[in-house]
């Protein structure tokens, strides 16, 4: 309130990711790319907890503390944000929030979808946040369904498609050849991705994020890999940006040189571009993985302790991995759809799905799942955000 003495700056875009943890990635990175590139007098502000962060020569890294957050929000005409804005945080009248999300169509369920898992305290942070939107972007009739609950919101819709999935439509070779240059194989290497899902808890009333200990072996998935589809596979190994400060480097002695640890990007996206198959627990990555293509499996080794953690699923989950994986009708009752990627709870299962794995039913069930949930994908998701930001900063 004190802050808005100061007048609005009609150029002036804020922008955070993963509340100050995350840098220059996920949607609001594309968003911002695509503005710049069409007016170059637009002024970008980032808020970041570590103000090492590296971000291009055009964006303003700010510190993402009270008195910072107060000026730069309270003066600039657009916000973008993939997660939450702070409680008691104040919109002023002129000023257009757009909220990214991020994550689209995913397995875990959020909001008050969780039931008691979601607190009181979570719940005044969602609703504050949400009754300053003006829009979200989404991506499928699932997330239309899913968010007034999930997102506590009510508002309106984007419809674009997610920015940062804009890379993985169409011709990847770029990206491919990229990564491979960065990290030094050769350009016929295979890379499969793994992505194990962000985990949080409370301790004392506190909120806490942790990794787990992985039973993936992934000198045996690679082996698996190799026999399957040919080639020289190597693993990226990539964490939630939340939890990469603590996992750095991961070392494992039985794959030496075929380990590549890309946690500490800070955006996953042109990574995940130059991917061949990608791997994970719950991360909702695994539909954006989908989008491409691409061979995409699930390893869930603790169904049935992650769905007693987590309250539900967004899911028909169990512990028998050759049932068909539904979608859960409480949640988006106007869809029926099957999960289109195999399931393993343990190695033994996961080679199996590999070594059998066939590519054109693998197709043909991503393409009628994307016909069911109603996808957007197109690859002009950030100039469709982008358009929309202009009309109001024109204003």
């Amino acid at each position: 309130m004190i802050c808005r003495i100061f007048p609005i700056k009609k150029n002036r875009i804020s922008i955070c990711t993963f509340e100050g943890k995350g840098g220059f990635g996920c949607n609001p990175r594309y968003i911002v790319e695509e503005l710049h590139k069409r007016n170059k007098d637009y002024e970008f502000i980032w808020f970041v907890n570590d103000m090492r962060k590296e971000f291009p020569d055009y964006i303003k890294k700010v510190p993402n503390t009270l008195w910072s957050r107060a000026y730069w929000l309270s003066t600039s005409k657009v916000w973008i944000d993939n997660y939450r804005k702070p409680y008691g945080t104040c919109k002023r009248e002129g000023q257009y929030y757009i909220n990214t999300w991020h994550a689209t169509i995913g397995f875990k369920s959020i909001g008050l979808w969780r039931g008691a898992s979601f607190s009181q305290m979570a719940y005044l942070v969602s609703k504050n946040d949400s009754d300053m939107i003006d829009d979200v972007v989404i991506d499928s009739e699932w997330c239309a369904e899913m968010y007034p609950q999930g997102m506590v919101y009510n508002g309106n819709y984007l419809w674009s498609g997610a920015p940062r999935c804009d890379v993985l439509y169409g011709d990847r070779t770029k990206y491919q050849e990229m990564f491979r240059q960065k990290y030094g194989i050769s350009k016929k290497a295979k890379v499969v991705m793994f992505a194990p899902t962000f985990r949080e808890g409370t301790t004392n009333g506190k909120r806490i994020v942790f990794s787990e200990v992985w039973t993936l072996d992934f000198k045996r998935l690679l082996n698996n890999l190799e026999e399957r589809f040919g080639g020289v596979w190597y693993m990226c190994l990539r964490v939630h940006p939340q939890l990469a400060s603590s996992v750095r480097e991961h070392k494992d002695e039985q794959l030496k040189d075929k380990l590549i640890d890309a946690s500490q990007e800070e955006d996953m996206y042109e990574i995940l571009a130059a991917m061949d198959a990608f791997i994970t627990d719950y991360s909702s990555a695994a539909m954006d993985a989908g989008c491409a293509h691409m061979p995409v499996f699930i390893y869930a080794d603790d169904i049935e302790k992650y769905l007693n953690d987590r309250g539900s699923m967004l899911w028909n989950m169990s512990t028998d991995s050759n049932r068909p994986v539904t979608n859960n009708k409480n949640m988006t009752p106007g869809i029926d759809t099957i999960l289109p990627y195999p399931i393993a709870q343990n190695n033994d299962e996961l080679e199996e799905i590999i070594l059998q794995f066939d590519e054109k039913k693998y197709i043909s069930m991503i393409k009628r799942f994307e016909n069911d949930v109603r996808l957007i994908f197109d690859g002009k998701a950030s100039a469709k955000v982008a358009d929309r930001l202009e009309d109001y900063l024109r204003q």
